[in-house]
């Protein structure tokens, strides 16, 4: 996951609170709200005629990874070709800096938020570096790239919208104090994500102009996922939120004994989620009803996907978890060697997800297990890309990673 840890995360991790409760702190006494902020013209083109009519919603292409969790329901699956056999090494790029965001790779290219405080764009069969876009503190979370725009939080306090071909900035948008923001989703004119200022916001995709926020009672590190006229998210309040996806009304609330990291996946009428707490959750997605609750034995920050009626999701006890949709009975569990802070994807017949032992692992989804693991230099807490046989993840080594099959199975 891209994102800030709880306090609570397995003694095996080095995490540094100080900067996280003093933000807390912050947006706790401070109630302000953003607004628009055009990039200079001189530095920036602003948006050209008819802009919002090419962002448009289209359904993911199975041949790109266009946001986090791959789609606006979150399912976490794509149906293109994946990485059964044993991998080799197709790429690494050295951004300098420890990567948290999860990549997005649309056209060719992949586009990747760092730690050196910039976006980078790489061609994706390669490597090669193709340009960065700078901004003025670190970028956890996963950018969206739909129709040819690059939509990205960063933790200086504003949210950009970048020309996906040329990295020009077409428009940033100030928030309150607090810096972080999650992943954005993006669908029809409408950009919406979360804010470590408490807010969730729905921003004009041509303009960056704010349509309307929503505040919640802490931070949001929680990826907005989208359905059904409706937005789902959660927050370190402990609440999954429903709000109106045209007026950011709330529909319901759910509340968990703790903060919710986790990204909710929509299927079904149902929405899944993981919370600080230690358990997954079913709740109706009308009406906000508790369907039923899986506990694991630690913190769940993962965020869920779900393939062949099966939800997949992994949890910082070190294990994977396999649990029936319909009953949330475990169907099998896998360890990870380390807490498991990556959110899984699903591709044919495998899971792909990181964990905190440097490994990015495959995983069999009808027995759990492990296929091949492939070891890199930090722990790897992104979650991975995969587009026509080739797996795209970051580590906290300063890398990016491309790897695909090896020629001996």
């Amino acid at each position: 996951i891209s994102r800030h840890l709880s306090q609570r995360v397995s003694v095996q991790i080095t995490i540094v609170l100080i900067p996280i409760l003093l933000a807390i702190a912050a947006v706790g006494c401070n109630n302000q709200t953003g607004g628009e902020d055009a990039i200079a013209p001189s530095d920036h083109p602003s948006l050209q005629p008819g802009i919002t009519e090419r962002l448009t919603q289209v359904p993911p292409d199975s041949q790109a990874w266009p946001m986090f969790r791959f789609d606006l329901q979150h399912s976490g699956e794509s149906k293109t070709k994946g990485l059964p056999n044993r991998p080799k090494l197709r790429w690494r790029f050295d951004t300098g800096g420890v990567v948290e965001s999860s990549p997005a790779v649309v056209a060719g290219v992949l586009y990747e938020g760092t730690f050196n405080n910039s976006l980078l764009a790489l061609e994706s069969s390669t490597g090669k570096f193709l340009w960065q876009f700078p901004v003025a503190g670190l970028l956890r979370a996963s950018p969206a790239v739909i129709n040819g725009i690059v939509f990205f939080g960063a933790d200086d306090n504003r949210f950009y919208a970048v020309d996906a071909v040329t990295g020009e900035g077409l428009w940033s948008f100030l928030l309150g104090p607090g810096g972080e923001q999650s992943s954005p989703a993006v669908t029809g004119d409408m950009v919406y994500f979360g804010a470590f200022d408490r807010n969730v916001y729905a921003l004009d995709i041509g303009t960056g102009r704010e349509v309307w926020q929503f505040t919640t009672g802490a931070g949001i590190l929680s990826s907005p996922a989208v359905d059904d006229n409706a937005v789902f998210i959660g927050s370190l309040d402990g609440n999954l939120y429903a709000l109106n996806q045209e007026t950011g009304e709330q529909l319901w609330r759910f509340t968990t004994g703790a903060p919710v990291f986790s990204s909710p996946a929509v299927h079904k009428g149902s929405v899944y989620f993981g919370s600080d707490d230690g358990f997954v959750y079913a709740v109706d997605a009308q009406n906000g009803e508790e369907r039923w609750r899986f506990q694991t034995r630690a913190e769940v920050f993962s965020s869920p996907a779900l393939a062949q009626e099966t939800l997949y999701i992994g949890s910082n006890d070190g294990f994977v978890y396999a649990l029936d949709v319909i009953t949330g009975s475990i169907v099998w569990k896998t360890d990870v060697g380390g807490p498991v802070l990556s959110s899984p994807v699903v591709v044919a017949d495998l899971l792909y997800v990181g964990s905190s032992d440097n490994n990015l692992y495959a995983i069999t989804l009808s027995s759990g297990q492990v296929r091949w693991s492939f070891s890199v230099g930090g722990r790897v807490w992104t979650s991975p890309a995969v587009v026509d046989g080739v797996v795209y993840f970051g580590s906290h080594d300063g890398h990016i990673y491309a790897i695909e099959e090896s020629s001996s199975k």
